[in-house]
């Protein structure tokens, strides 16, 4: 039989705000709780409490702004249950300025969100129901803030589990990637400047109407100061773990996924960090890995239980021990094999293997790009390739952080190859297994002082069909570091070394491997200033460096019982994602289109129906980088009984040789009747890309 414990136990869950039981499982929520800081900053919060056998839980943390009561709650009903039936308590909160929650929003992972997450961590710590331990989890920004609250050492932050995340904000987030600005930064400000104008929910607040109009009025548009941050310097530091691994010592499993923007944490944070660490790589899109996709999926409930029982409940432990997790493989990693591009992606071929200790040691295979678009093992007499190519290049490079494992995902690369350098082998006689991040090498000019190249690697299948295994970009100015941008001589051969990302791919006999090369990768990669042609000196100087793992195993990695576990949700209007291009054959412009639509869906227990509309076009003409537009609408409607609000962002960008231009407007409406409209117009000077 459920029950909450003695007496004062009991008032103590009463007094925190509505206590509701759950028949099902043996856990208790509150729903509707508020974590007051030392600022008098509310912060709201959902509480998942186990039954009262124990009067002491280990506690797991999850810090967002994605708003807990219509955002993350299919997913947080998901876990958060399995937990507290586990002995494990949950407390999700959403940051400042967004949710339920009260005061301002500035910035991702700022000094004041952090701050206020420690503070986070300190309160339930203090609670008469926790044990003094807790964990922070997290995907994607729960992820991020998840390493960085670590670096912070509040002492009874125990353990981190972060899944799709970075330890280097500049170089592996969605902002700016090896000094080139990627399209995401612009689509993700639009994104978050709609999370962060949506109001409070009226059934928590009375409030509500005046925080709305608050936030409205005071949130910022994050494109102005990321765009005024081009290098790498202290704006992006703060929050790299990377800046301090010495400093890093907290016990952390991180995942992350192949079809996903951020697979190149996991093993960074492995071989650096000074604390226990413990990696995985999977096939997955940006999502927790056990309803991600493509299959296989991982017990991601198992595996977490485990981890937060050792490292936050060690009595528990020590009682009941389970599988040691400081015994499970350093780095699990699934090898995709034969991989197509295009359609729904279901489940990939390949097996998972592993590396019980350390970084996987590799056997480097160099080949080299000869002069007639061979690659091999050795290398030709010295030649020049030159390559300029059309602005539209890159139209099959996908999403950066992938949630539809379809249009999401990077297509059939010979769309691509069509404007790329192309360097490719003979069949393969035998298997290669790739696992890690290639290197290319090149000695390359240009004509112009800016310029980019893009890097891909490639499974060419035995009908041409051409998959991406993994792929780079720089900024020619960055080729000695982020931070300093050198404008490269024109005409004058330098030698650069571009890692490619993480990746575990195993090309079958029979297959090509192929490396393609471009001066444009559109619209993953902004343009620089002029039309570049690059020449590539082809021969020993021009190579990819494949690092063949040498000490990995196979293991087995547990697929979840339950392949649905996400609760069913009333869908009052169905979904759809939508990605095509549309090429101008009169004026030579092409246009890339995306829509999502979430659909109208009702969360269940307080009857909110919600729906989200991205719908982005982005434009270039073949011959003009200066041409490159992009514009932007969000929406957002949520309803229940007579009460309805709607929310829309709309943001457009454009560019000339010396500045980026940007707009954007937020306008609200609560009903029928506009509500706020505010907007936002900026110039902001290119800085040598």
């Amino acid at each position: 039989m459920l029950h909450t414990g003695d007496s004062v136990f009991s008032q103590a869950l009463h007094s925190e705000g509505r206590l509701t039981i759950n028949t099902v499982f043996q856990y208790s929520i509150i729903d509707d709780a508020f974590i007051t800081l030392a600022d008098g900053t509310r912060l709201a919060a959902r509480i998942w409490l186990p039954d009262a056998k124990k009067e002491k839980f280990p506690t797991v943390l999850e810090y967002l702004p994605y708003r807990k009561r219509d955002g993350t709650t299919q997913r947080d009903d998901s876990t958060f249950p399995v937990f507290a039936h586990s002995g494990i308590a949950g407390v999700r909160v959403d940051v400042s300025g967004h949710g339920d929650s009260d005061g301002d929003f500035d910035d991702e992972y700022s000094p004041r969100e952090l701050a206020h997450g420690v503070e986070v961590i300190n309160w339930i710590a203090q609670q008469p129901w926790s044990n003094g331990n807790v964990g922070v989890m997290g995907i994607s920004w729960g992820g991020f803030n998840g390493l960085q609250l670590a670096s912070m050492h509040p002492p009874a932050l125990k353990a981190v589990i972060s899944v799709s995340s970075t330890v280097d904000r500049y170089n592996d987030d969605i902002h700016y990637k090896n000094g080139c600005l990627l399209y995401s930064n612009f689509y993700w400000a639009n994104t978050m400047l709609l999370y962060s104008s949506r109001p409070p929910d009226p059934q928590l607040r009375a409030d509500w109407k005046s925080v709305w109009k608050h936030r409205l009025d005071t949130q910022p548009y994050l494109l102005s100061p990321w765009l005024k941050h081009q290098r790498r310097d202290q704006y992006w530091q703060h929050g790299s773990v990377c800046e301090d691994y010495d400093n890093y010592t907290v016990p952390t499993l991180i995942i992350g996924g192949w079809a996903d923007l951020y697979m190149n944490a996991p093993p960074a944070l492995l071989a650096n960090a000074k604390g226990v660490v413990k990696a995985v790589n999977g096939p997955w899109i940006h999502k927790y890995p056990h309803f991600a996709l493509p299959h296989p999926r991982l017990d991601f409930h198992a595996e977490a239980i485990n981890w937060w029982k050792q490292f936050l409940d060690p009595e528990l432990y020590q009682a009941k021990p389970a599988s040691d997790v400081r015994e499970l493989p350093d780095y699990r990693a699934f090898i995709a094999t034969a991989t197509r591009p295009g359609g729904w992606r279901e489940r990939e071929q390949g097996e998972w293997v592993s590396n019980q200790r350390g970084p996987v040691e590799h056997r480097l295979t160099v080949l080299y790009a000869g002069a007639n678009g061979g690659l091999s093992n050795k290398a030709d007499k010295t030649s020049v390739a030159t390559i300029c190519s059309p602005q539209d290049c890159g139209i099959a490079c996908g999403e950066m952080f992938s949630l539809s494992p379809d249009s999401d995902l990077s297509a059939d690369q010979r769309i691509d190859d069509a404007g790329s350098l192309t360097f490719c082998t003979e069949p393969l006689t035998a298997d290669v297994t790739v696992l890690g991040r290639p290197k290319f090498n090149c000695r390359v000019a240009i004509d112009r002082e800016l310029g980019n190249l893009c890097v891909r690697l490639l499974d060419v299948h035995p009908d041409g069909c051409a998959y991406r295994i993994s792929w780079g970009v720089i900024n020619l100015s960055h080729r000695y570091g982020n931070d300093a941008p050198v404008p490269m001589v024109p005409g004058q051969f330098e030698n650069i070394e571009l890692m490619l990302n993480e990746c575990g791919y195993r090309i079958q006999r029979g297959h090509r491997l192929q490396v393609s090369v471009s001066t444009a990768y559109w619209p993953a990669i902004q343009p620089p200033p002029q039309l570049v042609t690059a020449s590539i000196e082809c021969g020993k100087a021009t190579s990819v460096e494949l690092p063949v793992p040498v000490n990995v195993m196979p293991v087995e990695v547990v697929e979840p019982v339950n392949q649905t576990p996400l609760p069913d949700y009333t869908m009052h209007t169905q979904g759809s994602n939508r990605r095509w291009v549309e090429k101008d054959f009169q004026s030579g412009l092409t246009r890339y289109n995306v829509i999502t639509d979430t659909g109208e869906e009702e969360i269940p227990g307080h009857g909110m129906r919600v729906r989200y509309l991205r719908d982005e076009s982005w434009s270039i003409a073949g011959d003009d980088p200066l041409s490159a537009t992009a514009h932007g609408k969000h929406s957002w409607w949520s309803a229940r009984d007579d009460w309805k609000i709607h929310v829309e962002s709309e943001s457009s960008m454009r560019c000339d040789a010396t500045h980026y231009y940007f707009t954007a407007r937020v306008r609200a409406w609560l009903g029928d009747e506009l509500f706020d409209d505010r907007q936002w117009e900026e110039a902001v000077e290119r800085d040598y890309t």
